[in-house]
């Protein structure tokens, strides 16, 4: 699979660390009960089709979100992540 960074152009999918979608950045306080970080750990969506996701270039220290399909792993397009926030 090849990604788009923004800024090094089109790199090999094995340069980036997929952190997952957003949700998946939802982390429940350290002091939250059991069933908070079961839920977060064990019960995750995995959806079929697009779904915007976090990825962090390793070579240049990027967090980008990669929009792509869960099913066919096409990328459909690339954005930095601070630029996506707004």
């Amino acid at each position: 699979m090849r990604v788009t960074c923004p800024w090094c152009g089109e790199r090999d999918r094995r340069e980036f660390t997929v952190q997952g979608d957003e949700t998946a950045l939802r982390r429940p306080h350290r002091d939250a009960p059991p069933e908070d970080w079961h839920a977060y750990i064990h019960l995750r969506d995995n959806p079929a089709g697009r779904l915007r996701e976090m990825w962090y270039h390793d070579p240049c220290g990027t967090w980008i979100v990669v929009e792509r399909d869960t099913v066919t792993h096409a990328v459909h397009g690339t954005t930095p992540a601070r630029e996506a926030a707004r």
